[in-house]
């Protein structure tokens, strides 16, 4: 059997419904739009004889007159709906695309999610039978539409009422972004689903909960469930038999799923073997939060990422506590400024992407109120042909600095190999910027040349972000005070405490002085990373926190401190609803409007008198614009006092759970220092050691050799994952491209070349994706 190649696989299971694509108008959900756009899916379509393909959610009345490949002035008669939604949710553009296309008699509609996933969904209405029932409701729908005479009917449709309605299982939309990493689209029910209750051990309805929280009896969350039928299908269409593992309470339980999904059928099937490990991401959150030596990680975070299509609040009447905001993997490229002196190129382009807009509903605007034409929406780099999967695969394996010399070497050697007039020598140092953007505009210099290294192209732009100002010094600057926090935690707690102030003090200093390297946004998730090293290494400073009571006391006022001097408070879900009267404030103290008493206030000198305010209040309504400080800087003591609840929380992550102390345990040399957590278990797994608190889950047959003829000497042993020549990693709440390095170093430093690895995860995650989970819209806080 051939080597395992998610790509490949998902080009493959496209063809298998050609013939329902064929002579249709696609239309593709803000998901399936994202995974297709990565995957290159869009020349394989039009290939294959659809019409048009079309967005779901942004559908128009110009979409009846699509007609890419066909010649036929006729009508087009079928549409192909692809979702990566609940049918429920996917319903209103279903009816809409069917009430707009006039002469459509056959309406196929392809889901990702699978009817057992439909039936346990508890926000699903529909049963077992879940397709069927499907069905039913649409044609029940489109005929009320009928007979309101919402649809226009007349001779070219008077045939409408036998309309053909067909709901089929399409389990493989997910984003490749090489052919052994994937991730699930952004804006799909499964990465949408909350992976953990509202609970005092939880953090982010995106992250798993605390492993050792969840009872046995406690209800399994929806994004757990739903990850788990993906896995199977995703088993299922790879030709894949698993031996599954896990580690962590949310993965014990989609193993547990998974174990109970398979049949003595799977077992039978003549399949390649391959191990998957389900990895609780809630395990190891610094890694995901730390600036690491990635190139991906650094490029990815760089540039612009695309705006979502859909908000959840339209597609749902669920709580948004519920729903999980991730960000696209999009990427918005500049494309202007390699094409600024071919004016003509640049508006085709510029055309292009107005027509295929894949950003909000309602149209991507500017603060003048202009379209956006300037740039051009897509994936960091195509995976559509080998070159493209080649590049981005080899960088997901490289270090920032050598990242980047590895994107000049293939822009001269592309430059070379289409004999483009240039003066190359001298070019061996460390690129700049200006000198990627340089050797692309090279390329760029017509059209042809522009379509044929496209993908080395827009590698080279985001590049150029990345290594241009702010981005290149912010990235150092991040990543150099994480190193400080990590060298401070083997001192005291003391000196720890000290660096997380200090960065929490020049966050607003450098502000004021014109020289904003480190936010206070990054100051808090510099927190985080400060926080969860003290768990580590001072688990017993204090009752509930890693720091003395003085310790963190200061670490407070600090930050309430930089609160009040910061003139907009925006996305911090800790501070939601106090935002007007703090930028109120500022402007007041700025223009020197509060009394002397008022800046000089300390709220714990209050807090015995806190009593008799209430009894005072009405002799005190002179004083009220004094108060207004007062009462404005005790609620501000309270929110900075759940911040700090939430950073015991997150402490207290890896230190609580005695299976990562144990592997983390094995791992005390300096050698390991700053080594992620999968990194240590990949080296275990290849060792062929045994894993603190990994679960085995037994197949069907294994269940009943152990129920039944285990007891004559004939059960099933438990097997080794380092036996296994296929290894699946699944991160369940993201992984990082860092992450990726350092597994596929594991890999090269064991000496079996052979193994073959998958890395697979709900998103990819970036600092600003974990600060978002933390501290901003897709948090608990």
């Amino acid at each position: 059997m051939g080597s395992a190649d998610v790509i490949r696989s998902c080009l493959d299971a496209i063809r298998q419904v050609a013939e329902d694509l064929a002579d249709g108008v696609v239309y593709l959900d803000a998901g399936c739009l994202e995974a297709f756009q990565l995957v290159g899916a869009f020349p394989l379509i039009l290939d294959i004889g659809a019409r048009a393909v079309c967005s779901l959610e942004n559908m128009s009345s110009l979409d009846v007159v699509a007609n890419w490949n066909s010649q036929s002035s006729v009508p087009a008669t079928k549409i192909v709906i692809i979702t990566t939604r609940l049918l429920n949710d996917a319903h209103r553009y279903i009816l809409r695309c069917l009430s707009t296309h006039q002469t459509i008699v056959d309406c196929r509609i392809f889901t990702s999610i699978s009817e057992v996933s439909h039936s346990a969904c508890a926000s699903s209405p529909l049963g077992p039978d879940a397709f069927r029932e499907y069905e039913s409701l649409l044609f029940m729908d489109y005929e009320d539409l009928l007979k309101k005479g919402s649809i226009p009917t007349g001779p070219s449709n008077s045939d409408r009422s036998r309309l053909r309605i067909s709901v089929c299982h399409f389990p493989m939309v997910f984003c490749p972004l090489s052919p052994r990493f994937f991730v699930l689209p952004s804006e799909s029910a499964i990465a949408e689903a909350s992976l953990s209750d509202h609970h005092v051990d939880s953090i982010s309805p995106g992250l798993p909960m605390m492993s050792g929280s969840r009872g046995s009896d406690d209800e399994i969350p929806p994004g757990a469930t739903l990850t788990a039928h993906f896995l199977y299908y995703f088993a299922l269409k790879m030709d894949l038999k698993l031996e599954i593992f896990s580690l962590g309470d949310s993965s014990k339980n989609i193993g547990k799923i998974l174990t109970d999904m398979s049949s003595l059928y799977d077992v039978g099937r003549r399949k390649k073997s391959a191990g998957l490990l389900i990895v609780d991401r809630s395990l190891d959150l610094l890694t995901p939060c730390c600036h690491g030596d990635s190139a991906f990680d650094w490029v990815i975070s760089s540039v612009s990422r695309s705006g979502r299509i859909v908000k959840s609040s339209s597609l749902s009447k669920k709580s948004p506590s519920t729903l999980v905001q991730r960000p696209r993997l999009d990427v918005k490229l500049p494309l202007d400024k390699v094409l600024e002196k071919e004016e003509m190129l640049l508006n085709n382009f510029a055309a292009f992407a107005s027509g295929w807009d894949s950003g909000d509903v309602e149209g991507s605007e500017n603060e003048s109120g202009d379209r956006k034409t300037g740039f051009l929406t897509g994936s960091l780099v195509s995976v559509d042909n080998y070159k493209g999967v080649n590049y981005l695969e080899v960088l997901l394996d490289r270090g920032m600095k050598e990242g980047a010399m590895l994107v000049k070497k293939w822009l001269l050697g592309v430059i070379r190999e289409n004999k483009v007039p240039a003066n190359l020598k001298n070019r061996l140092a460390f690129p700049s910027g200006s000198e990627l953007l340089s050797l692309a505009k090279l390329l760029a210099s017509n059209q042809g040349s522009f379509v044929k290294n496209r993908d080395i192209i827009q590698l080279a732009v985001a590049s150029f972000i990345a290594l241009s100002e702010p981005f290149y010094s912010h990235w150092n600057a991040l990543s150099s005070s994480e190193k400080v926090l990590k060298m401070s935690c083997r001192d005291s707690s003391q000196s720890l405490s000290n660096q997380i102030r200090d960065i929490i003090d020049r966050s607003v200093s450098s502000r004021s002085n014109g020289q904003n390297l480190i936010s206070f946004h990054d100051s808090l998730l510099l927190s985080v990373v400060g926080y969860i090293l003290a768990g580590v290494n001072f688990p017993t400073s204090g009752s509930s926190s890693p720091f003395s009571w003085e310790e963190e006391h200061s670490l407070k006022e600090s930050v309430m401190e930089a609160i009040l001097e910061l003139p907009t408070v925006k996305n911090l879900s800790f501070l939601h609803g106090m935002e007007e009267e703090l930028e109120s404030n500022y402007r007041k103290k700025k223009d020197g409007i509060l009394e002397e008493t008022a800046e000089s206030f300390n709220p714990e000198d209050l807090d015995d008198n806190w009593a008799s305010w209430g009894e005072d209040q009405d002799s005190d309504q002179n004083n009220e614009q004094e108060y207004g400080e007062v009462q404005l800087k005790l609620e501000l003591r309270d929110r900075v006092d759940q911040l700090f609840k939430l950073l015991h929380k997150i402490s207290g992550l890896r230190s609580r759970n005695s299976a990562v102390r144990d592997i983390e345990g094995r791992f005390d040399s300096e050698t390991y220092v700053g080594k992620g957590l999968l990194y240590k278990i990949m080296l275990m797994v290849l060792a062929k050691y045994d894993v603190p608190g990994l679960g085995f889950h037994s197949s069907a047959v294994g269940r009943i050799l152990k129920s039944g003829l285990g007891r004559f000497g004939l059960g099933q042993a438990k097997p080794n994952l380092g036996d296994q020549s296929t290894i699946i990693v699944f991160v369940v709440g993201g992984v990082c491209g860092h992450e990726i390095r350092e597994m596929q170093e594991a890999i090269s430093e064991s000496g079996r070349p052979d193994v073959e690895l998958l890395i697979g995860g709900t998103t990819l995650l970036t600092p600003s994706d974990m600060f978002d989970l933390i501290f901003g819209s897709s948090g608990f806080m």
